[in-house]
């Protein structure tokens, strides 16, 4: 029989922890293409792109993205899958009419014009809060559609990513219906947020498994948790057939109170993954798994 493989996702940067934070944040475009081919050669085979402007704001700064989108292209054929979420600060927030904080639209959609093979695609409009206020992320079902559309036209793979059932079940399932994704469709699972994004859902064992038993046939999944819930949530995944993510966007400790980086956080689930019989998939078999085309 042969072994199963396993998806290896990592997540080094996201758009909202700081080097204050977690100094081994890399957030420059050279920084980040190091960190992502060491993450590399450690069994990681997509990589979660956020950008950073130079003072290491949030940014879908296309050019910005393709810099980085470039450096890590130079050094290896990882899969690359740009953010349209962007962050909580920099280019991508900015006061609305009514004077609430808001991530903004336009800027969002920079995030698909930089070549990526893949795009998050996040089917959720919540409010977050973060450094003491409260920012509205708005996907609003027209704004999931037009996404899910212009990604098509480039032919941009979505990972959808999915904070709670009705994300799912409502929009996800509604845009598949209508044919605006090829099977087989990745679903992220996102659990453990629901301290910063209101109506994310906690991790917990038996929700992490209703998530997957709500999952549309032709699809494959992926589970990204935030902080401690991380390790716990990769092992269950693992156990019901899923794939993994690890990275500083979702967890900057690697134990109680021990900051981690990114290569070690990736060969504590290499070793997981072995040690359960398995083996990290290498990019070319993570695409022909989630159905992108040979680089």
């Amino acid at each position: 029989m042969a072994e199963r493989k396993v998806i290896v996702t990592i997540a080094p940067t996201g758009g909202m922890a700081n080097k204050e934070q977690n100094p081994h944040i890399p957030t420059q475009p050279e920084e980040i293409a190091d960190d992502v081919y060491r993450c590399y050669d450690a069994g990681a085979s997509i990589v979660a792109v956020h950008a950073r402007r130079p003072d290491d704001e949030a940014t879908c700064d296309p050019a910005i993205y393709r810099r980085i989108n470039e450096l890590i292209r130079d050094k290896c054929n990882i899969i690359i899958n740009n953010s349209t979420g962007g962050g909580i600060n920099g280019d991508m927030v900015s006061l609305g009419e009514n004077g609430y904080p808001e991530i903004l639209w336009e800027e969002r959609l920079k995030g698909l014009e930089a070549g990526a093979e893949m795009c998050t695609l996040d089917p959720t409009t919540i409010i977050a809060t973060f450094e003491g206020r409260e920012i509205l992320m708005n996907t609003s079902p027209t704004r999931c559609r037009e996404l899910a559309t212009k990604m098509k036209e480039k032919g941009i793979k979505p990972e959808w990513e999915v904070f709670s059932p009705t994300h799912l079940l409502q929009d996800v399932m509604t845009l598949l219906k209508d044919g605006l994704d090829e099977p087989p469709h990745f679903i992220n699972f996102v659990l453990g947020a629901g301290r910063g994004f209101q109506g994310a859902m906690p991790y917990t064992p038996k929700i992490l498994q209703a998530m997957v038993d709500l999952m549309p046939d032709n699809a494959v999944f992926n589970v990204s948790a935030i902080g401690p819930a991380q390790l716990n949530a990769a092992l269950q995944s693992l156990l019901l057939g899923g794939h993994v993510r690890v990275g500083l966007e979702d967890n900057l400790y690697y134990e109680r109170g021990v900051l981690a980086n990114n290569v070690q956080l990736v060969e504590r689930i290499v070793r997981i993954i072995r040690e359960l019989g398995m083996e990290p998939a290498t990019p070319a078999e993570a695409r022909e798994i989630v159905g992108l085309p040979a680089l």
